[in-house]
């Protein structure tokens, strides 16, 4: 029997991994426009891309010429890949909500730092978590995912491409600075030791073709443009074939079907991670690298006496409500550590709903949520 072939090992940063990842996935078109603290992914891009079969590396003058470029390549069969933080993405909204209308699968990392505007450019910070739920105007589902180490950056990043070639979708990739820039040994999975998903496509003739009929899964097969296939894009609300409609009833039946292929699939989506949650009469959530934080206070807390345990979440939207519902039957303290005023502890509070005591602990003066300030609230009780 032949030995298992051994991973190879790098010392990554966060964004590095990330561009392994991608590259993992199948991510064969990155645009993008540069951007602390995200700018090494576009520049490993760079690199890497022209050297693998049909890499296309293309730097665009801003960052909304930036989303029109990997939409347009998405719809072209590309799996597609940008890169920004928080001034660029809110650059990018208009053209997000443009690939969730049209259906585009692509992914955007936004390493996020200080803000509102030009903020703290070099800084930590989780200020931009709402905006990836709700940035974009209009009543839309998003996937937003998260990581808290240099592993999961690029274990997560090959997650975001699945689940937007599995769903039709815009997957957000929300890392912080300091997840972004930290430095660690990594293990690069070999090849069928990770799934890789493609969009689907159509097996039907041309003609018979609808590019956004309905179907069990409520994701229409997606054929590149230029295949074949009639295939008419839009913004507006449109009808099956993609033309746009003002009938009432086909605007309720598009909007409720962008909504079903992702509500239908929450055990696929909504990830999470747990640490001694069983017992926990104290449970942090927590996300990013505030996670890691969290993790050294709970064990610490243990140790200590304190039955602490972790709800780490590696999916911030749709919010993992069943998981959040499954510690509140025994835990009485719900920690929430965050580098910004509050911005997930609103959804904690939403699914709380008074059964346990919320804690919030909140840091905007760009620096990171320290153990202690956390081991310190937990030991409250």
């Amino acid at each position: 029997m032949a030995r298992p072939r051994k991973r190879k090992e790098i010392f990554a940063l966060g964004n590095e991994a990330v561009v392994e990842g991608a590259l993992l996935a199948g991510c064969s078109f990155f645009g993008g426009y540069p951007i602390t603290p995200s700018s090494e992914i576009m520049e490993i891009m760079a690199a890497r891309l022209p050297r693998i079969k049909d890499g296309v590396f293309l730097q665009l003058e801003d960052e909304i010429a930036s989303m029109g470029a990997i939409v347009g390549a998405s719809l072209a069969g590309r799996k597609v890949l940008t890169a920004t933080s928080g001034p660029g993405f809110s650059l990018m909204q208009e053209n997000l909500g443009y690939a969730i209308m049209a259906e585009t699968p692509l992914v955007l990392v936004n390493v996020m730092r200080g803000g509102p505007s030009t903020g703290l450019p070099t800084s930590p910070a989780q200020g931009d978590v709402q905006q990836a739920r709700w940035g974009t105007h209009g009543d839309h589902p998003i996937i937003v995912l998260s990581a808290s180490n240099v592993q999961e950056c690029l274990s997560m990043t090959i997650t975001a491409f699945n689940m937007a070639e599995k769903y039709r979708t815009p997957v957000i990739l929300l890392l912080d600075e300091v997840t972004a820039h930290t430095r660690e040994k990594i293990q690069i999975p070999n090849p069928g030791e990770y799934e890789v998903f493609s969009r689907a496509v159509p097996s039907m003739p041309p003609e018979w073709y609808k590019p956004y009929e309905e179907t069990v899964r409520g994701v229409p097969p997606m054929p590149p443009i230029g295949s074949g296939y009639r295939f008419h894009v839009t913004g507006l609300i449109h009808d099956r074939n993609g033309f746009p409609t003002q009938r009432p009833e086909e605007v309720v039946e598009l909007l409720e079907r962008l909504h079903r292929k992702i509500d239908q699939f929450f055990y696929d989506i909504q990830l999470v991670d747990t640490i001694e949650t069983d017992d926990a009469d104290v449970v942090v959530i927590a996300y990013g690298s505030v996670a890691r934080s969290a993790e050294l206070a709970v064990r610490q807390a243990r140790e200590s006496g304190v039955k602490a345990g972790l709800l780490k979440l590696k999916t911030l939207f749709p919010y993992p409500r069943r998981q959040t519902e499954k510690v509140l039957a025994h835990a009485r303290t719900l920690v929430v550590p965050e580098m910004n005023m509050g911005q997930m502890s609103r959804e904690v509070k939403r699914v709380n709903m008074g059964r346990a005591a919320v804690r919030t602990i909140n840091r905007i003066d760009g620096q990171i949520v320290t153990p202690s300030e956390i081991l310190k609230v937990i030991m409250q009780g």
